[in-house]
């Protein structure tokens, strides 16, 4: 079982439209809504491949209502905690050439009983877990060293971690050494306080990142692929050129089939490659939608991997 938690999940609205201009108009191609947040995006691809996975998330007000009827087509395995505040919604533009505008609210406030009744809910879950995934932004109210806690919970019952996070929360949570953390470029500069702008930045990125804790540290670099810091090593994964329509979630993606291909028994390097072909697969698709199992087996043969020199 992989658990994932989404403590600030949203409704997701992806409009298309025909290309963005700065003051210009743009005429609306298509517009949906799904259920939105890292973990919620990682469960979603996570089941799609037939493994086995719970999604951990709040659930508040009318927006929270919607969300709940967004994950019922989904047919996945849900644990909704229940808190006052309604849950945000987030707004996504994206032109037919991949340039996208996000505009994200910031997410509801949390109680510290609020908190304590997700702590409960994750403690629950990891009974029968063999990861937990620890996706997205904290709202307010919730503690920057919360993501750690669950860290530590987590390893106490034995079960490894995956981190996607940013900001202070990735900060704290990688001093609790969790087994996965999955930055991508910008957040690692922000990490580290520096600016990366080669390869062989990221890769050294990656490298600094392992010694402050993490076993392992996937850096996603969009096309670009990724790169992992290993105890073995350090590995590249190199995508083929394709037409991104939409490179929305793509990362969460690439973080979700990791922990399955990881969870199957695949060795790190195998499980990085089967994550940038997941990634890739999904960005040549249009709106919030993500790759099967059957698209990313054909992106798996044309991802190059090969150590790092």
């Amino acid at each position: 079982m992989i658990v994932t938690l989404t403590i600030n999940p949203a409704i997701d609205r992806t409009i298309s439209v025909d290309r963005l201009a700065f003051e210009d108009r743009s005429y609306i191609n298509s517009s949906r809504e799904s259920a939105g947040g890292r973990g919620i995006n990682s469960a979603r691809v996570i089941h799609a491949f037939g493994g086995e996975t719970t999604a951990v998330l709040i659930s508040g007000g009318v927006t929270g209502r919607r969300l709940e009827g967004l994950l019922q087509c989904m047919g996945m395995r849900a644990v909704l905690v229940p808190v006052k505040n309604p849950i945000r919604t987030n707004l996504t533009i994206t032109d037919k050439h991949g340039l996208t505008v996000h505009l994200n609210e910031i997410g509801p406030t949390l109680t510290k009983a609020d908190v304590a009744r997700v702590e409960q809910a994750v403690r629950e879950a990891l009974e029968n877990a063999s990861w937990l995934m620890i996706c997205g932004s904290l709202p307010p109210g919730v503690p920057s060293t919360f993501y750690g806690r669950l860290i530590a919970m987590a390893r106490d019952k034995k079960v490894k971690t995956l981190l996607h996070t940013t900001g202070e929360a990735l900060r704290h949570g990688i001093e609790e050494r969790p087994t996965v953390v999955t930055p991508n470029g910008q957040e690692a500069e922000r990490l580290l306080g520096r600016t990366l702008l080669t390869r062989t930045h990221y890769l050294e990125a990656a490298e600094r990142i392992r010694t402050m804790g993490p076993e392992t540290v996937l850096v996603s670099l969009g096309s670009r692929g990724a790169v992992g810091a290993f105890r073995d090593g350090l590995m590249e994964a190199l995508p083929p050129r394709v037409d991104a329509v939409c490179p929305i979630g793509a990362g969460d993606a690439l973080t979700a089939a990791y922990t399955w291909a990881i969870d199957r028994k695949k060795n790190p390097a195998e499980a990085l490659r089967w994550g940038v072909a997941a990634g890739t697969a999904s960005a040549r698709l249009p709106g919030m939608n993500f790759a099967t199992l059957e698209q990313t087996q054909e992106m798996y043969k044309q991802v190059e991997l090969k150590r790092a020199e």
